[in-house]
């Protein structure tokens, strides 16, 4: 029952101050059935930004002809670099990188110039682990997909 209390204190202050879930931003109406223009439509990002426009409402269809805005990622691009070394010359550590280029279009006009976003992850790597890496660095991609994903979902909702 104490934490309980607790728990609705610490609510209520939170509250009080202003502090509320960020939660989905609306889209403008031009962006109710946008076209993603991109290479390939089988990467970790194609398929983010996919989910998260269709989790805001908007409806993506299938050709440039019956959109409302067209999206265009130029540059979809992820892999990973060497950071370091051990003493025994072997990786120690690795970076991942995702990055990307988009622009927005409306027929003719440009609504939105076209943005790089570049992030990146560090890891450690264990030669005696290596399916366990494998799978952490496919985490790490999966995820800066998503954050590249929010950050033009982010852009497109102040057009």
């Amino acid at each position: 029952m104490r934490r309980l209390l607790i728990a609705a204190l610490l609510l209520a202050t939170a509250s009080a101050c202003g502090f509320r879930l960020r939660g989905q931003q609306p889209l403008p109406a031009v962006m109710a059935r946008p076209f993603v223009d991109a290479r390939d439509h089988y990467t970790p990002l194609y398929a983010a930004l996919d989910a998260r426009l269709r989790a805001a409402g908007a409806r993506p269809v299938a050709s440039a002809t019956g959109a409302s805005a067209v999206i265009r990622l130029s540059v979809d691009d992820t892999g990973r670099e060497l950071l370091s070394v051990t003493a025994s010359n072997k990786p120690g550590e690795y970076e991942v990188y995702y990055a990307a280029e988009f622009s927005v279009t409306n027929g003719a006009a440009e609504l939105l110039s076209p943005k790089q976003v570049k992030l990146t992850r560090q890891y450690g790597y264990d030669e005696s682990a290596v399916l366990a890496k494998e799978h952490e660095e496919e985490s790490l991609r999966l995820a800066l997909a998503g954050e590249i994903a929010d950050q033009i979902l982010r852009r497109l909702a102040a057009l």
